[in-house]
């Protein structure tokens, strides 16, 4: 379907406000813009504490919501921001953190992980597996149900979810979902070539605010060396095996350049025999999540991904 008229002048509103192409991450622009203009407000969760998680590079900031912390142990998402590994921390995103709390009943585990260029790969998904394993070991002093663990993240936080989630597979803790919204997954192919692989690089390429010229910029940021793209930790769709690895929600976007590679990399984990659900959201684009309040298309992807958390850690779930 065609890009709405709203939705065309929302992007052409953040295009026109927005620094060059690649020198800002694309969520980081968004969720600024709506917090000056007030119009992203975000839910009322019980319970919001700022922690530390101890490795071996140093402290990694993490901040806990918990919508029910004086009931029964809930499930937990540790999520993980967009921001093309550059940009973005736990407050550019914390109406996002919210919203999944408060709309999941679960708990949520946001995790500032370390950023490039000063903090290269594979820093971001070191930071990001750390995370995960300490919720789990934790999970009792967190008020969480390490049995009811999952995964979320957007963009480039949706590639570090998809790595963290074939770690755990290998090295613990069981994981209950992973839920990828318009993932990274494969960070090699910049600059974009007519043979790519991934039409939508240069379909969506220009004119729906994350270019393909600001991914390779990304990518040139994150990766210390182009040949880094190879390995899985990159680019989860290069992994050798893809099974065992936990049940997938990928959401990808209408005029989103990494579309393609989203949906290739849904369809990779379903050949390797895990249950991979793919949506894409007609009429939506790269950044739209946490916007539902200003674009239709933002909230069919807030609601169906908010729905997969309820189902498998959620609130839902305590009956079960």
């Amino acid at each position: 379907m065609p890009l709405s008229p709203e939705t065309r002048r929302f992007i052409d509103e953040l295009t026109a406000s927005s620094p060059r192409p690649g020198a800002v991450g694309v969520d980081a622009v968004l969720l600024r813009s709506s917090r000056r203009d007030r119009r992203v407000v975000g839910a009322d969760v019980a319970l919001v504490r700022d922690l530390a998680v101890p490795s071996p590079a140093g402290a990694v900031p993490v901040r806990l919501y918990h919508p029910a912390p004086d009931g029964p142990a809930t499930g937990c998402a540790v999520f993980l921001h967009g921001g093309g590994y550059v940009v973005g921390d736990l407050d550019t995103h914390d109406h996002v953190a919210r919203l999944l709390a408060a709309e999941s009943g679960a708990a949520v585990i946001a995790v500032d992980y370390r950023l490039a260029p000063e903090h290269r790969f594979p820093a971001a998904v070191e930071d990001a597996f750390a995370a995960t394993r300490w919720v789990a070991d934790h999970a009792a002093d967190l008020g969480v149900d390490p049995a009811r663990l999952a995964v979320v993240g957007d963009s480039a936080g949706g590639g570090l979810a998809a790595v963290v989630a074939l770690l755990a597979r290998d090295g613990g803790p069981q994981l209950a979902a992973q839920v990828l919204i318009y993932p990274v997954t494969d960070l090699s192919g910049y600059p974009v070539s007519e043979d790519t692989p991934y039409p939508s690089r240069i379909d969506n390429g220009e004119g729906y605010f994350l270019t393909s010229e600001g991914m390779r910029w990304f990518a040139g940021q994150y990766l210390a060396d182009p040949a880094d793209a190879e390995d899985f930790r990159a680019s989860p769709i290069r992994a050798a095996d893809l099974s065992g690895a936990p049940p997938a929600l990928v959401v990808s976007a209408d005029f989103d350049p990494l579309r393609d590679e989203a949906e290739a990399y849904a369809r990779a984990l379903a050949a390797a025999g895990v249950p991979a659900t793919t949506v894409r959201i007609n009429g939506g684009f790269h950044g739209m999540f946490g916007l539902g309040s200003l674009l239709p298309p933002g909230r069919q992807a807030e609601l169906l991904v908010v729905a997969t958390l309820r189902d498998t850690i959620g609130a839902t779930r305590r009956a079960g």
